[in-house]
């Protein structure tokens, strides 16, 4: 008893292949990429990033509460006031679109340098997409 062929546009899964590049859900192959719906052929998929982070710069409640303890016993606790903290809010999206109605979407917090990992992985899934063979048929 055999299995259903797969829906028009997705792939059988090939045998043996490595998987190169994984983001988030996301698994790129030398041939396909493969999301939760399905696997699709990485041949001619679109990659793309939107950082959508925002920082803001403030003084920690630490800070505050030192400068008062402080600023009992002398004026230096004033100094206190100057440390700074950076919050980072928001998310890092990346998405893939391709033949086959392939269309999927992850989404990282907002951290120091997800905006620059995200952009590296995209990069590296497009080299894979641009280096790799047309599907069998096509």
């Amino acid at each position: 008893m055999g299995y259903p062929p797969p829906p028009p546009g997705m792939m059988p899964p090939p045998d043996n292949e490595p998987v190169l590049l994984s983001i988030g859900d996301i698994s790129v192959t030398p041939t396909s990429v493969i999301v939760p719906q399905g696997r699709y052929p990485v041949h001619g998929t679109t990659w793309t990033v939107q950082d959508s982070t925002q920082v803001t710069e403030g003084i920690p409640a630490v800070a505050i509460v030192l400068a008062i303890l402080f600023f009992i016993f002398c004026l230096l606790g004033l100094l206190f006031l100057l440390m700074k903290e950076k919050r980072y809010t928001g998310f890092v999206t990346i998405s893939v679109t391709g033949p086959g109605g392939l269309y999927h979407t992850v989404q990282f917090p907002a951290a120091q340098q997800t905006g620059a990992w995200a952009t590296d992985m995209v990069g590296r899934a497009r080299a894979i997409a641009a280096s790799a063979p047309p599907p069998a048929g096509a």
